[in-house]
């Protein structure tokens, strides 16, 4: 569709104020097969089945060309067209459109007002499916998510002109409290999951999503629901037979490094399954001796006061086998193991502590460089880099692109 209307994207307001869900995003969503496509219904009640996605047009015409989907039990061949809002199709006049006629599914994000219909060209209905209840996520994670593999490869010149006019303590201020907002994020986040999948399972979803990086994170989630935690157990997951058929969602290019392709993460997970195979309740088992930073203190002072060295060491081989090391397992303890143990067990603050002094995960180089030139870090014992000053800049980052697409869309409009 034209990306001139204002309803391509909508306001949503996060922990930290208005966040902007792009039509684009939710189209990324689709294509990446990352919702729940059990039981689904059109507004009208009628059961429908995706056979096949449809595939992404960027240009002009229906979102998703040559899609396959089921209707009550009846097999049909078209388009989808996917918008915000059920009202989006009247304001574009799609009914007046021959090119949407061949529109077999019509999918919104936000319910339709009630007594909605959706005509075709040529006066048919298109059935209207609602997107917004199939999504495992919350849409500002989504939303924030989608800002940070934006400013993935971009400097970060707005961060040392802006932040760089603060003293020390209010800069310090700002990036704690924006780590503290992702940190409360990811722990809601953990919640649901946990109500969801249970502890299990949970925890296996959120190893093969870090296992999958950022290009496949999607792809392991929807491997996660196929094989769960008890398929590995038992052996039933070969990973070369998880890598040819997959979860349902494609496998993704690039993927960096040759040891960051997923055929060969798949293998070091059955490895980490033969090593540790009820790992899970391993790291539950580990949480009742958990020491917390005393935060009386920088980062150094505190990982000495808990031995955090010695936990990070013993995680390592009791829980993960030994099978990952460096930053991507440091990212997937801070990603999804405190969040998930701070839901389950409680005692949030002080897992929020070990949190934000955890060593870093993942990082680009661009933003350790930064806060070293902030003075927020340095190259001391006393104050190393840590994932709670990487969080808070990332969150700052994020927030900033997010506003900055606001006005950009607001613009647009008034234009």
């Amino acid at each position: 569709m034209p990306p001139d209307f204002p309803s391509c994207v909508a306001e949503i307001h996060g922990v930290d104020g208005p966040v902007s869900f792009p039509e684009l995003l939710m189209q990324k969503i689709w294509a990446s097969g990352e919702f729940d496509r059990v039981g689904l219904t059109t507004t009208t009640g009628e059961a429908v089945e995706i056979v096949a996605l449809g595939r992404w047009n960027r240009l002009a015409g229906p979102d998703f060309a040559g899609a396959r989907v089921r209707i009550a039990g009846r097999e049909r061949r078209g388009d989808v067209e996917l918008h915000l809002r059920a009202e989006d199709w009247v304001a574009h006049r799609h009914a007046d459109d021959p090119g949407f006629g061949a529109v077999v599914l019509h999918v919104v994000l936000f319910p339709p007002p009630l007594g909605f219909r959706c005509l075709a060209h040529g006066g048919g209905e298109v059935p209207t499916l609602v997107f917004l209840p199939l999504l495992p996520r919350d849409l500002e994670s989504y939303a924030l998510d989608d800002a940070a593999e934006r400013l993935a490869n971009r400097a970060l010149f707005h961060a040392r002109e802006e932040l760089g006019l603060l003293g020390l303590g209010q800069l310090e201020a700002e990036l704690r409290g924006r780590a503290v907002s992702r940190w409360e994020r990811k722990v809601s986040f953990a919640r649901l999951r946990l109500a969801r999948l249970g502890w299990e399972q949970a925890c296996h979803m959120g190893a093969l999503e870090c296992l999958g990086y950022r290009f496949n994170r999607a792809a392991m989630a929807a491997v996660a629901q196929r094989w769960p935690l008890e398929a590995w157990v038992a052996g039933e997951a070969d990973p070369e037979r998880v890598w040819v058929e997959g979860g349902g969602s494609p496998w993704k290019a690039p993927w960096g490094r040759p040891s960051n392709h997923p055929r060969v993460r798949l293998r070091e997970y059955a490895r980490w399954m033969v090593t540790v195979p009820r790992w899970p309740g391993r790291l539950l088992e580990g949480a009742e001796e958990a020491a917390f930073p005393v935060e009386t203190g920088r980062t150094g002072a505190e990982r000495r006061c808990c031995g955090m060295s010695a936990v990070r060491e013993r995680l390592r081989s009791d829980v993960g086998g030994g099978v990952l090391t460096g930053p991507r397992f440091d990212t997937l303890v801070c990603d999804h193991w405190l969040p998930l143990l701070a839901a389950r067990r409680g005692a949030e603050a002080g897992w929020r502590a070990l949190w934000f002094h955890w060593y870093p995960g993942d990082l680009p180089a661009q933003h350790a460089r930064c806060l070293k030139e902030l003075g927020v870090v340095n190259t001391s014992k006393l104050q190393p880099l840590c994932n709670g000053w990487t969080q808070g800049l990332l969150g700052w980052c994020i927030e900033r692109e997010s506003r900055s697409l606001l006005m950009s869309e607001a613009r647009r409009s008034d234009s």
